[in-house]
């Protein structure tokens, strides 16, 4: 129990900062209300579960191609280009009126997550890093029933700090006025268009080193 604690505190602790894919999951919870963000979310820890299966089974080590470093940089600078100037280009529509949300599907979320995370290095260097490390301490020490419920335990720590988000966030749109909504949106929005040049650059350094 108490093994399993200790890797619940470890997804808590990876998953409380703020990065690309928080940003884009605190924006959809301003702007679309609880169970965008949330399926937002789930979308993501889909893309956790995957990535935990390809450490585990050992694909993990083609990531370390330069050619497959380059692509998911650059795929990961596209999709946050892509989200921030949108979102941007939408700032001023209907993304902040509650009755968009009814026009908006949670299927989108959920898919919108997935990609986010899917493409997003910081997500594939942490589960080669962190989740990769643990594996190799545990080997040979631990079962595979318990190296399961390990990996569950970290992903149930994630889960918690994404549904605390995603009410965090749907709390500030009901409590927030307009003009404060769209002053966070804009700010997100810039946080997704910085991060996605960051990959751009990785990428072009990774390209031309």
């Amino acid at each position: 129990m108490n093994t399993l604690l200790l890797y619940f505190v470890l997804g808590v602790s990876l998953a409380a900062p703020v990065g690309p894919v928080k940003t884009v999951l605190l924006n959809t919870g301003i702007k679309n209300g609880f169970f965008h963000a949330w399926f937002f979310s789930l979308g993501s820890i889909a893309t956790d579960v995957l990535y935990m299966g390809a450490v585990y089974f050992g694909i993990g080590k083609f990531i370390h191609s330069p050619l497959l470093q380059i692509i998911l940089w650059s795929f990961g600078c596209f999709v946050l280009l892509y989200t921030g100037i949108e979102n941007l280009l939408k700032l001023n529509r209907a993304g902040l009126d509650p009755k968009a949300v009814k026009r908006d599907r949670l299927r989108k979320s959920i898919i919108s997550g997935f990609f986010m995370s899917m493409f997003n290095p910081i997500t594939i260097l942490f589960w080669l890093g962190i989740y990769g490390s643990m594996l190799a301490r545990t080997a040979g020490m631990a079962s595979g029933t318990q190296i399961l419920l390990n990996s569950f335990a970290i992903l149930a720590g994630i889960m918690v700090v994404d549904f605390i988000l995603s009410f965090l966030s749907n709390g500030a749109r009901r409590l927030l006025s307009a003009p404060l909504l769209t002053f966070v949106s804009l700010l997100s929005s810039f946080s997704m268009i910085g991060f996605g040049l960051y990959f751009g650059l990785q990428a072009y350094q990774a390209l031309f080193s």
